[in-house]
C-alpha cells in the first residue's frame, strides 16, 4: 500500500513538472513569435534605408521563418495598411484579395483592401535580400542549399559577408562547395582593404577557375587594382582568353558532333533505301515527322494511363515509332514505289506527292500548331566538363545514334536479310537468279529505312518542335550526307554526317546559318566532281555499271 502511494505521488509530481515545462516552452515560443512579428512589422515603416535596417535586424534574429518572410518580401506579397498596422501576406485574387499572418497564415479580419499598400523594395534591397538569403542557407545541412548560397555570395560579392563566409568555409567538407566558397572569398577580398599579398593570392584563386566569370571579375578588378597587381592581372586575363579560345574550338566540335548525330539518324534510313533501290524518296522527312508524332501520342497515353511510367515513355516510343513508320513505309512501297523502279525522276515526283499527303493528313489529325514532347528528367539539364557545356539530351542522342548505327551494321553484316540486301544492291539480276525475292527485299528494305527514320523522329522530338513541317528541315541535309558519304554505305553515312555537322558549326559564326549551308552544298558539289560515288563507294557489277 505504501509503495502504491509513493508511485502515485511520483507520477503526480512528474505530470505537474511536464505541464510546467510545456507551459514554459509554449510561453517561450509565443514570445519568440511576438518578437519576430515586431521585426516583420518594421518592414512596413519608413523608407528604403529603414527597410534595409529592418531586413538586417530580421536576419540577425535567426528565426526559423526568416527565409520565408524574405521570400514573401522579394515576391511582393507583403502589404501594410497606409494608416499603420501589422504587415500582412496578400492572397486570394486581384478582385477579391485576402490578408493573413505571414507566419501562421491566420486570416486577418476587418481589412480594407483599398487602404493596403505593397511593402516596396528596390534593386538595392533585392541585393540585400539575396545576400541575406545566402547567409541564412550557407550553413544549411542541405547540400544544394549551401551550394546555391555560395554561388549567391559569389555573384553578389558583399564584403560584409566575409566573416560569415570564413566560418562556413572552415566547416565545409564538400569539395565543390568549398571551391565555390573560396572563389567567393577571393572576390570579397578584392573589395576590402586587404594587403597586396592577400589580394594577389585572391587573384590567383579567381584565375585558377579559368572560366568566363573569372575573366569578367579580373577585367573589372583591373580598372581599380593597384599598379603592383595590374601586370599579374593582365597576364591572368591573357591566359584565360587563350584557354577559352581553345575551349571554344572544342565546344564547336562538340556542337558539330551533336548536329552530326542528328543528321546521321535522319540520313541513315535514306542511305539504305537510296542505296538498295535507287529511289529518291522525298517523303523520307515525313517518316521522321510520323516518328515524332508517334512519340507524342505514346507520351500522352502513358502520362494519362500510367503516370508512374511517364519518365520512361521514350522506351515505349522507340519500338512503337519503328513499327508504325515501318508499316507506313511498307504500304507506300507496295502502293506506289514498286511500279516506278528504274525511273528515278518519277519516284522523286511520286514521293514528293506522298509527302504532301502525309503532311496534310497530320495537319488534319493533330492540327497545324506545334505539339510539345516533354523531356524526361534523365535527359534534362546541363553539366560542365572542363570548359565544355553539355546538355543531357544532346549527349543521349549521340549515344542513341551510335547504338542505332551499330545495330543496323550488325543487321546488314550478320543476318540473312542483310546478306540478301547486299546481294540485291551489288547485282540485282544475279540475286534474283539465285532465288532471292528481290521485290520483297525492296519492300522490307524500304520499310526498314522508314522505321529508322521513325526512330530519328523520336530523338528529334527531344530537341526540335514537333510539327507537320519537321521533316522538311532535314531532308536536304540527309541527301547531302548520303551523296557525300557514298550511296548505300553506312560508314560513309557516319563519316559524312559527322563531318558535315562539324563543318556547319565552324562556318555558322562567320557566314551565318543559311549561307553556311550554301557553302557546304557548294563544297559537296566540288567534291562530287572529283569523287562522283562519294567517300566510300560500293563495289559490285551492278553498282559499277
Amino acid at each position: 500500500m505504501y509503495r502504491a502511494i509513493k508511485i502515485f505521488l511520483i507520477t503526480v509530481c512528474l505530470t505537474f513538472s511536464g505541464l510546467t515545462f510545456s507551459g514554459v516552452m509554449i510561453s517561450s515560443e509565443a514570445q519568440a513569435q511576438d518578437d519576430i512579428h515586431v521585426l516583420i512589422d518594421a518592414l512596413g515603416v519608413g523608407d528604403f534605408p529603414e527597410r534595409e535596417a529592418a531586413i538586417k535586424a530580421l536576419v540577425a534574429s535567426k528565426g526559423q521563418h526568416v527565409s520565408q518572410i524574405l521570400q514573401q518580401l522579394s515576391d511582393g506579397l507583403l502589404y501594410v495598411n497606409s494608416d499603420g498596422g501589422p504587415v500582412l501576406l496578400q492572397g486570394g485574387t486581384d478582385d477579391e484579395p485576402t490578408y493573413s499572418d505571414p507566419i501562421t497564415g491566420e486570416l486577418a479580419a476587418d481589412v480594407d483592401p483599398d487602404l493596403m499598400t505593397k511593402v516596396k523594395i528596390n534593386n538595392a534591397l533585392r541585393g540585400v535580400i539575396s545576400a541575406a538569403t545566402s547567409q541564412l542557407t550557407l550553413m544549411s545541412p542541405d547540400r544544394s542549399a549551401r551550394l546555391a548560397a555560395a554561388q549567391g555570395l559569389l555573384k553578389d560579392a558583399d564584403p560584409a559577408n566575409l566573416d560569415l563566409l570564413n566560418s562556413a568555409l572552415a566547416a565545409e567538407k564538400d569539395a565543390e562547395i568549398k571551391n565555390t566558397m573560396e572563389a567567393a572569398r577571393a572576390v570579397l577580398l578584392l573589395k576590402t582593404d586587404a594587403s597586396v599579398e592577400d589580394k594577389k593570392a585572391a587573384i590567383d584563386t579567381i584565375a585558377a577557375r579559368g572560366n568566363r566569370d573569372a575573366l569578367t571579375i579580373l577585367t573589372t578588378t583591373l580598372e581599380t587594382a593597384p599598379e603592383d597587381l595590374k601586370p599579374a592581372i593582365q597576364a591572368d586575363i591573357s591566359s584565360i582568353n587563350r584557354s577559352l579560345a581553345l575551349w571554344d574550338i572544342v565546344q564547336n566540335i562538340w556542337y558539330g558532333l551533336s548536329l552530326g548525330s542528328v543528321l546521321l539518324l535522319a540520313a541513315i534510313g535514306l542511305a539504305i533505301t537510296f542505296g538498295v533501290m535507287g529511289v529518291i524518296n522525298m517523303a523520307h522527312g515525313e517518316m521522321v515527322m510520323i516518328g515524332a508524332y508517334t512519340t507524342y501520342v505514346v507520351q500522352e497515353y502513358i502520362t494519362s494511363a500510367f503516370p508512374e511510367l511517364a519518365d520512361y515513355s521514350l522506351a515505349f516510343a522507340v519500338p512503337a515509332a519503328f513499327v508504325f513508320t515501318g508499316f507506313v513505309g511498307l504500304l507506300i512501297e507496295r502502293a506506289v514505289i514498286r511500279y516506278l523502279y528504274g525511273r528515278p525522276l518519277e519516284t522523286l515526283l511520286a514521293t514528293w506527292g506522298v509527302s504532301l499527303i502525309l503532311q496534310q493528313a497530320v495537319r488534319s489529325i493533330f492540327g497545324p500548331t506545334n505539339r510539345e514532347v516533354r523531356n524526361p528528367t534523365w535527359m534534362s539539364g546541363v553539366f560542365d566538363l572542363g570548359g565544355l557545356s553539355i546538355t543531357w539530351n544532346r549527349l543521349w542522342i549521340i549515344v542513341f545514334s551510335m547504338v542505332v548505327f551499330v545495330a543496323l551494321l550488325l543487321l546488314l553484316k550478320r543476318s540473312a536479310f542483310g546478306l540478301q540486301m547486299r546481294a540485291v544492291t551489288q547485282n540485282r539480276r544475279m540475286a534474283s537468279s539465285m532465288g532471292i525475292r528481290t521485290g520483297w527485299v525492296d519492300a522490307f528494305t524500304f520499310a526498314l529505312g522508314s522505321g529508322i527514320a521513325g526512330i530519328a523522329g523520336v530523338a528529334l522530338s527531344q530537341i526540335d518542335n514537333v510539327s507537320p513541317n519537321l521533316g522538311q528541315s532535314y531532308i536536304i541535309d540527309s541527301f547531302m550526307v548520303v551523296v557525300f558519304g557514298g550511296v548505300g554505305n553506312l560508314w560513309g553515312t557516319l563519316v559524312g554526317a559527322l563531318s558535315l555537322g562539324v563543318v556547319n558549326k565552324f562556318l555558322e559564326p562567320f557566314a551565318g546559318a543559311v549561307l553556311g549551308k550554301i557553302l557546304v552544298l557548294v563544297l559537296i558539289i566540288l567534291f562530287i566532281q572529283k569523287r562522283p560515288r562519294g567517300l566510300f563507294a560500293l563495289k559490285g557489277r551492278a553498282v559499277e555499271a
